[in-house]
Parts: C-alpha cells; structure tokens; sequence
C-alpha cells in the first residue's frame, strides 16, 4: 500500500525558509509524477509544484522563484524547499503521487496518493 508522509512543516516569519519532505514507500517503480499541493482555509487545494521522475520541474507562478521541488530516489523522499516565505503562504501542504505524468496546475483529483499534511504558518 503507497504512503506518503510529510514533515518539516512549523511556525516561521515572513523572510524565512522552511524545509518540507515527503517519506514514500509502498511502491515498487517510481511514480511518473509527484507533487506538493497547498490548502488554506477557505480556499481549494491547488498544486504549486510537480516533479516528473525525469526530474523535470513545474512550478505555480505564486511560488515560482522562492521554492524549489526536488527529490531523492534513493531514499524515496520529495522535498520542497521554501524560501522568502509571506504571510500569504500560509497553509496545509500536502504531499501527492500519481500514475501518469505531470502536466502542472493540476486538479487534485488527478493524483492518486495523498500524504496527511503538515502546517505552513508564516507570521509578518
């Protein structure tokens, strides 16, 4: 059975970084595409980065330049590192893995695995 487990996740002020990581395992190849997703309250849950396992990288225009997807498959790990953090990025962060490939800006209903999501609070 896939899991994912994110952590990493904490309070930071504004100008800060943050760290997250996604633990995989349950799978036996790797999936085509992996990607972090964001929900604050009140809002839809929308991708802001995806990794393809070619390496080939997407980002949300609201993070682009300030956070950097990458993962390690030896270790089965995604991460996300999160730079110049905003009040504005506040939120849940989840963690997601899908049989097919990227194709950025994707509907969360198009991943097939979730991770439980850790919390993103950043005070100005």
């Amino acid at each position: 059975q896939v899991q994912l487990v994110e952590s990493g996740g904490g309070s930071v002020q504004a100008g800060g970084s943050l760290r997250l990581s996604c633990a995989a395992s349950g799978y036996r190849y790797s999936v085509p595409c992996m990607g972090w997703f964001r929900q604050a309250p009140g809002k839809e849950r929308e991708e802001i980065a995806d990794i393809d396992n070619n390496g080939s990288t997407s980002y949300a225009d609201s993070v682009k330049g300030r956070f950097t997807i990458s993962q390690d498959n030896a270790k089965s790990t995604l991460y996300l590192q999160m730079n110049s953090l905003k009040p504005e990025d506040t939120a849940m962060y989840y963690c997601a893995a899908r049989w097919t490939y990227c194709s950025g800006g994707s509907y969360p209903s198009s991943f097939h695995y979730w991770g439980q999501g850790t919390q993103v609070t950043v005070s100005s």
